[in-house]
């Protein structure tokens, strides 16, 4: 490939590497690092002139001063007179912050104490489900109403313009949280998803896949995980969540999981609270075995604690983040690789091909 330069800012120089093993093309050489006073310190090594510049970076980590750093790799392209510059962002930075969703957050010690007080219980009738805070957020409520709207700021649409002021012209991007933020784009967005490689990994790594429930641990992601059902031919189940005339809060289970191998399909594990709650509740209803599938592990807080505590079996999770760290820590973790796939989307991209193509699925597999 030629006329093509392959960029990696500091978030997640491992992913980069195997892109660039999978394309055969090497990683042009950056200097990175930050002043005295803390400021981002970007040198790129070999020449842009003309040359189609591709920059990795994800949204993980040290979040803002990577995403300072990507604005900066940006500018340095630009102004080295790069003929175009694509950013590819596995994890794009703040797409959680959506208005809902920030209301719905709250302190990792408050979820954490909350979910690992359910986990612990050992009483042999049946727990009740957490009641505290976390709870009623997970159920889509909150404290009582004081005739005030609380507002809160959409960071990822002010990410978007910033990354168009620096001088993008194209953006990657896998699995949106907040999908809504590709309208904010005025440059071309091509949103992938990692369901190709997650179909893949349920094959070959679930016994007895074929008798398994796909479940959704909300209303919001029953789409994707219905998506997966209809292409594996699978039932599907939901996490239902109910506000009692909002004096009780309960939550329930939509469908059948007794006996059989349980399958929760999620967008992204931050503090781990969603899976830790719907894992109980599968076990209640008799699950076999209950595996966890996520596209980002970000895995904050109390994330990997609840994890090691929950009975669940084995939790998936693409490299859009480095999980290295994580595994170490939690023995229930595997890694499914979407290096190839970005690999060959950056392919099909530089020469001008179809993306969609690679995510029609073949159903005679």
């Amino acid at each position: 490939m030629r006329n093509i330069v392959l960029l990696t800012g500091s978030s997640h120089p491992q992913l980069a590497q195997r892109i660039s093993d999978s394309l055969g093309v090497e990683l042009s050489s950056c200097k990175l690092g930050k002043f005295s006073n803390q400021e981002t310190s970007v040198e790129i090594k070999d020449s842009v002139r003309e040359k189609h510049v591709y920059i990795i970076q994800s949204g993980c980590g040290r979040v803002n001063d990577n995403l300072v750093e990507l604005l900066i790799l940006i500018q340095a392209c630009r102004m080295g007179s790069a003929r175009r510059v694509t950013v590819v962002t596995p994890l794009f930075p703040y797409s959680r912050q959506s208005e809902r969703s920030q209301k719905k957050r709250l302190p990792q010690n408050q979820i954490g104490s909350e979910i690992m007080n359910s986990l612990l219980q050992t009483s042999d009738s049946s727990p009740t489900l957490p009641q505290g805070s976390f709870a009623q957020s997970f159920m889509g409520m909150g404290a009582a109403e004081s005739g005030y709207r609380q507002w809160c700021a959409r960071a990822g649409t002010l990410v978007a313009n910033l990354l168009q002021a620096a001088g993008a012209d194209h953006l990657i991007a896998m699995d949106l949280h907040d999908p809504q933020y590709q309208g904010f784009f005025q440059i071309p967005v091509d949103l992938i998803y990692a369901e190709p490689s997650i179909i893949q990994w349920i094959r070959s790594e679930i016994p007895n896949w074929r008798q398994a429930v796909v479940v959704s641990p909300d209303a919001g992601g029953a789409k994707r995980a219905t998506s997966i059902c209809n292409k594996l031919n699978l039932d599907f189940a939901l996490i239902h969540k109910e506000d009692r005339a909002n004096t009780k809060e309960s939550m329930g289970l939509v469908g059948e999981v007794e006996g059989r191998p349980a399958i929760i399909l999620d967008d992204m594990i931050d503090s781990g609270s969603t899976i830790g709650l719907a894992s109980e509740i599968l076990k209640r209803h008799g699950a076999s075995d209950i595996y966890v599938i996520a596209v980002h592990g970000v895995f904050s807080g109390p994330a990997l604690e609840i994890i090691n505590r929950s009975p669940i079996t084995a939790v998936a999770c693409t490299n859009t983040v480095p999980q290295e760290e994580f595994r170490s820590q939690c023995a229930k973790l595997r890694t499914i690789d979407i290096a190839p796939m970005l690999a060959e989307i950056i392919r099909r991209t530089f020469y001008g091909e179809s993306v969609t193509q690679l995510f029609v699925h073949d159903e005679q597999l």
